[in-house]
């Protein structure tokens, strides 16, 4: 049976998210209080997220608030669902992509450079 935490947590995330099936709460106590870890579907993780961790940063103020009237401290972990899911590739063929626009970029700057040279200030 779930406990109000995690009843407090899913209601809010599940009112969210797309795929509300998806939502879980687990729950773990140590030395730091109490630890609940929220996974959802990889397409939710942005709207559990919110812009710039608005919408974390939110259920955690509502964690704190809950933890002030129970005596407790929480901390509420995102975990990446997405990992089990994500195709492998080689990481070879990546390296090309990633290094030819910072090579663009580099040649760019240096024009630009070159052109403020010319400036006669």
């Amino acid at each position: 049976m779930a406990t109000i935490d995690q009843q407090f947590v899913e209601y809010i995330v599940k009112t969210l998210v797309n795929n509300p099936d998806k939502v879980e709460v687990s729950r773990k106590i140590d030395e730091k209080g109490v630890l609940l870890s929220l996974s959802v579907d990889p397409e939710d993780v942005g709207r559990v997220i919110g812009k710039r961790g608005a919408t974390a940063q939110s259920l955690r103020t509502l964690l704190r608030a809950l933890g002030t009237k129970n005596d407790a401290r929480y901390n509420l972990k995102i975990v990446n669902t997405d990992s089990d899911d994500a195709p492998t590739s080689d990481p070879s063929e990546e390296e090309p992509a990633e290094s030819a626009p910072s090579e663009t970029l580099a040649e760019d700057t240096r024009k630009e450079m070159e052109d403020l040279d010319d400036l006669d200030i």
